[in-house]
């Protein structure tokens, strides 16, 4: 970095190298750090931070050199789009690091005219990445051009293929073809529906489709063609009757599609005709073991969606539908107890039983797969209330029932209820709806509950947010922040604290608590919880702030077999001492003495990782697991003024010292909450009340 005096004059003394490789160093890791949150970069950390440490250098040799090397500060700027940092902010972002940098270099201090020198270098760095940018551009431009025309050529061709194919299939199918009009008027018939019909293509072709079909069949026909051509079928399959020359029906099979133009308006219809006489009642056997269940005799769950829509429509308006969606209680514990043939028979006991509740009703009872179950309810003005449906079920269920002439088994079920859903629905809509509707019951432990749309709403909404976490993660939309932990004492920086957050695009910013449940649901709590691990450790040793790092761990993350593999690979990676990494445990993934995770938390002891106990309502883990910090559990805090809970507090703080752990308290929000916690003993708070993190690390 050391270059010519710009004045001429001899060199000043030249600085360590240590130092001015220390210098380049910090500066390539902030620029890099600040670049790679404005554009995806197709290069590891260590690779940026070589690139962008050369770049530095040439900068720096060009603002030294008299005059400014202009022509290598451009050529900086072009490489700096050769790296890919293209974001919106990218070159913003460099200017204001390298233009800081630049001024306070101590080798530059003696330029003449600093300030000058810095900004026309940083010009010529501008103009630069412009320059390349605009040839990246146009590059890419031209590329999509040709990709464009040779997607048409390859498009042409195809029609041409298609169209010889096209011809070879309708006149070489073994199955009847017949192009028509929308209205069914016969503009070509291949030779296989002549022979099928014993007419002639040119007799065929004289006709109407509807013509060739039984006159019982051909209004229904004419109903379902005016379906398709309309949009709201995609494509037809049915089973009609062929009237011949002779005048003989045959069963056939009808799959029917409509042929658009470029625009996607309907032009003409294509049939395809199977004659299926022979094999109709074999066909109709096996659509009858298709939909329903072996085991029970019960439809399954594809035939139950298939005749809902119809149910749904034929339903008295006033009174509608009822849907029951029943989950059986601890059936896994069945199978596994007394074997899967027993549980089998319990299935079929539950199928009976069912049958015999609603045997009065009309009713349509499934197996909708496993060990549920679906009922759909016709009302009529006799029929019982739910409440009085939901008993009868439960009654049943509960009557013990001798599987093997030995062990009676009576089984009990969650249930979800929609009632009376609107008769628009979708099967699809329903079904969900009776789902949500069954997960809650279980989620709040109650029996059965009754669909509620705003209770549904809402849990559509959560699950949709669980489930887009993971592309949101990966478009670094989920990012690690921190919060500083200070001495209650004399409010001094004693660590930091790692946290997610999720700046969510139409949500707004959503904190570390609901990253943390949300990714639980979705099972990404252990691959996000290491990456925010590993992510925080990398940043901090980046900043050089000397202060240990707080993560609190999920409880599968704290048993986990490969934390503490991890936790050794991110010290050696980082350079981190072991006291500077404090993972968090959960007070209640340790309530046992053995497991993954006290055995986690006892190996790291051991290496020198500092492990806390996170949520410690009582001190009895203490007694076991010798931890030197604990964080006060958040339901207590959040109690701290109750008669019944603010003198027990405190004996737990003065507990937690006498064995020899310091005491932390989060969510602290005011300078009056930090001031009661001072007085009760606790050592470290952290929460809103408190700054933002030290220079380098983005705040929560």
């Amino acid at each position: 970095m050391t270059a010519p005096h710009p004045r001429g004059d001899a060199p000043r003394k030249k600085p360590s190298a240590d130092r001015a490789a220390r210098r380049l160093g910090t500066l390539a890791r902030k620029w890099g750090y600040l670049i790679s949150t404005t554009a995806y970069l197709p290069h590891t950390p260590e690779e940026i931070e070589r690139e962008l440490a050369g770049l530095a250098g040439r900068l720096f040799e060009a603002v030294a050199s008299d005059p400014p090397a202009l022509e290598a500060a451009a050529s900086a700027g072009g490489r700096l789009v050769e790296l890919r940092c293209v974001g919106a902010d990218s070159l913003r972002r460099s200017l204001e690091v390298l233009g800081k940098a630049l001024l306070r270099e101590p080798e530059l201090q003696g330029a003449e005219r600093l300030a000058e020198r810095v900004v026309v270098v940083l010009g010529a760095f501008s103009s630069g990445y412009g320059e390349m940018l605009r040839e990246d551009i146009q590059k890419r431009q031209e590329g999509l051009s040709r990709a464009l025309l040779k997607v048409e050529q390859e498009t042409r061709q195809k029609h041409v293929i298609t169209r010889a194919q096209f011809e070879e299939v309708f006149a070489g199918s073994a199955s009847g073809v017949a192009l028509t009009e929308l209205d069914g008027r016969v503009l070509r018939a291949n030779a296989a529906l002549a022979k099928t019909l014993n007419r002639t293509p040119a007799e065929i072709a004289a006709m109407t489709l509807f013509d060739l079909v039984h006159p019982e069949d051909v209004e229904q026909l004419r109903e379902s063609y005016g379906e398709l051509v309309a949009g709201r079928l995609h494509r037809l399959r049915a089973g009609r009757r062929l009237v011949g020359k002779d005048g003989e029906p045959m069963w056939a099979t009808f799959a029917a599609s409509v042929i658009r133009d470029a625009v996607g308006a309907p032009r003409q219809l294509l049939t395809i005709v199977d004659d299926d006489t022979e094999v109709s009642l074999l066909q109709r056997r096996l659509s009858h073991q298709a939909l329903h269940d072996v085991l029970t005799g019960l439809p399954n769950r594809q035939f139950f969606s298939t005749r809902l829509e119809t149910l749904l429509r034929d339903a008295d308006p006033a009174r509608g539908v009822t849907l029951f969606h029943l989950d059986l209680d601890g059936f896994s514990q069945i199978n596994a107890g007394l074997g899967r043939e027993l549980g089998d028979r319990v299935l079929r006991g539950v199928a009976a039983k069912l049958k015999t509740v609603f045997e009065a009703e009309k009713a349509l009872v499934a197996r909708l797969g496993g060990d549920e179950f679906g009922v759909l309810v016709q009302n009529t003005a006799d029929t019982p209330g739910v409440v009085t449906l939901v008993r009868r079920i439960t009654h049943e269920l509960a009557e013990a029932e001798y599987v093997d002439g030995q062990h009676g088994v009576a089984v009990s079920a969650a249930i979800g209820v929609v009632h009376r859903p609107p008769r628009d629905s979708t099967p699809a809509e329903l079904l969900q709806a009776s789902d949500l509707t069954l997960r809650r019951a279980q989620r709040t432990g109650n029996q059965w509950g009754l669909f509620d749309r705003e209770l549904d709403r809402r849990d559509r909404h959560g699950f949709g947010l669980a489930a887009s976490m993971a592309g949101a993660w990966e478009n670094g939309e989920v990012e690690a922040r921190y919060r500083v932990l200070v001495s209650a004492t004399s409010g001094a920086v004693s660590g930091v604290e790692a946290r997610l957050r999720w700046n969510h695009p139409a949500e707004g910013v959503l904190p570390h608590e609901t990253c943390v449940r949300l990714a639980a649901e979705t099972g990404l709590a252990l691959p996000l919880g290491t990456w925010l691990l590993r992510t925080a450790a990398e940043r901090l040793a980046a900043s050089g702030i000397g202060v240990p790092l707080v993560v609190e761990l999920t409880a599968q993350q704290a048993a986990d077999p490969e934390l503490v593999g991890e936790i050794r690979r991110i010290l050696a990676d980082t350079g981190l001492a072991p006291d500077h990494v404090r993972p968090g445990f959960p007070a209640a993934a340790l309530t046992a003495e053995t497991g993954d995770a006290a055995d986690n938390f006892k190996v790291l002891g051991e290496i020198g990782v500092r492990a806390e106990i996170h949520g410690l309502g009582d001190v009895t883990c203490l007694t076991e697991f010798p931890a030197r910090a604990v964080r006060i559990a958040a339901n207590l805090a959040a109690k701290r003024e109750h008669p019944l809970v603010a003198a027990p507090l405190s004996a737990l703080i003065d507990a937690a010292h006498a064995a020899g752990a310091s005491v932390s308290v989060a969510g602290i929000a005011t300078g009056a909450e930090a001031e009661w916690w001072h007085d009760r003993g606790a050592d470290l708070l952290s929460g809103p009340a408190f700054p933002e993190p030290p220079d380098g690390l983005p705040g929560c």
